[in-house]
């Protein structure tokens, strides 16, 4: 489970900004978006969902987009630039170039934090890089801090080419001998490299294989991030379907006819040719017995065909309690199926394993104070003056004076009327007035 991810200057968050899914304190109702996690004798409560929103160029993407970033640096590990991009439509993810903030005129780290629960073990692990100025191809780049906890015992600290170890490895290392860790630890500091991770490098080789891999594995099945959601890519990288000819799957269908679908049955044709998976249409021609494949887009609708890529990965999730965190997940879906997908989260019979869901959405049927609590409501604001984006909850405002907000309130009244700001007042009208007036051509 997701606990905490906090970036700074990444793109347009230049400041630390932190996206908690951690429950805030004083929250009253809506128990059921909770989960009761216990860690080292501590109860934890997690959020389930979280949603968030804000006006179009605010950032919501941004915030994705770096977790996406942190999920694929550690998954490398390593902050070289790639050429293959296959695995995510996010370019800042393989050209690091492209995280630093455009406007600024002064070279300034990326810091990256995440937090997060897994096997019974709360990791929090912070990497700090040194990537130079907006699209700075020739610059050496660094990593000038990366440390590791896990239970809130410190397991190192690297800063720069400096490695400390703390103690509480010893519990991942039962055959170490306490004064050993020194000479372990110079060993690790003569093989450090600039641009490599500690965790999957030096850490992994001479430490523990077993919490790197415990932490990378996370990172890549659990950190289900989908940043600007393109049906094949999601399907390639999560469903992994076998080559064959075609790839039906039961359960998706079924859900899929009670969506909504025009075809017989929908499936994923795979060729040896092309590694690539294209949903298709089978219609079944009743006179002649036969069936026909088609591409999908001839017969369905652009939301079903969103529906049906996206499907398999809430059932990936709650198959293996990960969190899924998608960009526009609501886009051409029906509010009505939205809401049955979103309970589920909140299911704690279905929900066994503790997945999670984060989208970003202009849809405001989600400001509901029986749907959302208020720290699971999230606003992404960005400066017209500045440029600079910043994330808060609506819990941050609190429930006491002129600015409190209570769950008696109706949210989405309040948005409209700009009560919690991440909203701009866009009017076209003076454009088409000129338009018309001056006789111009588009």
């Amino acid at each position: 489970m997701l606990l905490e991810f906090k970036v700074k200057n990444y793109k347009s968050f230049l400041a630390e900004n932190v996206f908690s899914m951690t429950a805030a304190p004083k929250q009253k109702g809506l128990d059921y978006s909770i989960c009761k996690t216990k860690i080292s004798n501590k109860i934890l409560n997690v959020l389930s969902t979280s949603v968030i929103y804000g006006p179009n160029a605010a950032g919501k993407t941004n915030i994705i987009g770096a977790m996406d970033v942190l999920r694929s640096i550690v998954i490398r590990g390593n902050i070289r630039d790639v050429e293959d991009n296959s695995a995510s439509p996010n370019s800042a993810a393989y050209a690091l170039g492209l995280i630093p903030n455009s406007k600024s005129f002064s070279s300034e780290p990326v810091h990256f934090f995440i937090s997060f629960i897994e096997n019974d073990k709360k990791i929090q692990y912070s990497l700090t890089i040194d990537l130079g100025q907006f699209l700075d191809s020739q610059y050496q780049r660094k990593i000038i801090f990366e440390e590791l906890y896990v239970n809130d015992k410190l397991i190192y600290l690297r800063e720069n080419e400096s490695i400390k170890i703390g103690h509480s490895i010893e519990k991942f290392m039962p055959d170490l001998k306490t004064e050993k860790l020194p000479l372990l630890g110079t060993l690790a500091e003569k093989n450090i490299e600039p641009t490599e991770l500690f965790l999957t490098n030096g850490f992994k080789n001479i430490f523990s294989l077993s919490l790197s891999k415990l932490i990378t594995d996370w990172f890549d099945k659990k950190l289900m991030v989908i940043y600007r959601a393109d049906s094949i890519k999601l399907i390639k990288r999560f469903a992994d379907p076998q080559k064959s000819s075609m790839y039906i799957e039961k359960t998706v269908n079924e859900a899929a006819k009670i969506f909504g679908i025009n075809s017989n049955v929908l499936g994923y044709l795979v060729s040896d040719e092309d590694s690539d998976a294209s949903l298709c249409s089978v219609i079944k021609n009743n006179a002649s017995k036969k069936s026909a494949v088609l591409p999908a887009e001839i017969f369905e609708s652009y939301g079903t065909i969103r529906f049906v890529n996206i499907f398999p990965l809430v059932i990936r999730a709650m198959q293996t309690g990960a969190t899924l965190i998608v960009d526009e997940f609501d886009a051409s879906i029906h509010p009505m199926a939205l809401m049955n997908l979103i309970n589920i989260f909140h299911n704690d019979d279905i929900n066994r394993l503790h997945a999670q869901l984060i989208f970003n959405t202009h849809n405001p049927i989600f400001l509901n104070s029986n749907l959302f609590r208020r720290d699971e409501i999230k606003f992404v604001e960005r400066s017209d003056n500045t440029g600079i984006s910043e994330i808060y909850a609506l819990s941050d405002f609190g429930t006491s004076a002129e600015t409190g907000v209570r769950k008696s309130e109706d949210y989405m009244k309040n948005y409209f009327v700009c009560k919690y700001g991440a909203i701009k007042d866009i009017d076209f009208t003076p454009l088409f007035e000129n338009i018309i007036k001056n006789g111009e051509e588009v």
